[in-house]
């Protein structure tokens, strides 16, 4: 029978959902904040995106926020 106990091989972090420090996958996306399309190409910004692997819940975090 497989374990339900989450892998310790994430990043730890406070999940809102779970109410507690879960394994989080963490990727860096770049996401386009500009609704013109013309500009589009310009207005992409990085975003830290963090990913409960215990429920699923997912984060997204700007990560420049000048």
């Amino acid at each position: 029978m497989a374990s339900k106990t989450p892998r310790s091989d994430g990043m730890a972090e406070s999940c809102g959902n779970c109410g507690k420090e879960t394994p989080h996958a963490v990727s860096v996306e770049l996401k386009t904040e500009s609704d013109k399309e013309e500009n589009a190409e310009f207005s992409r910004e990085p975003y830290r995106v963090a990913k409960c692997r215990v429920c699923g819940t997912k984060t997204s975090t700007r990560m420049n926020n000048a």
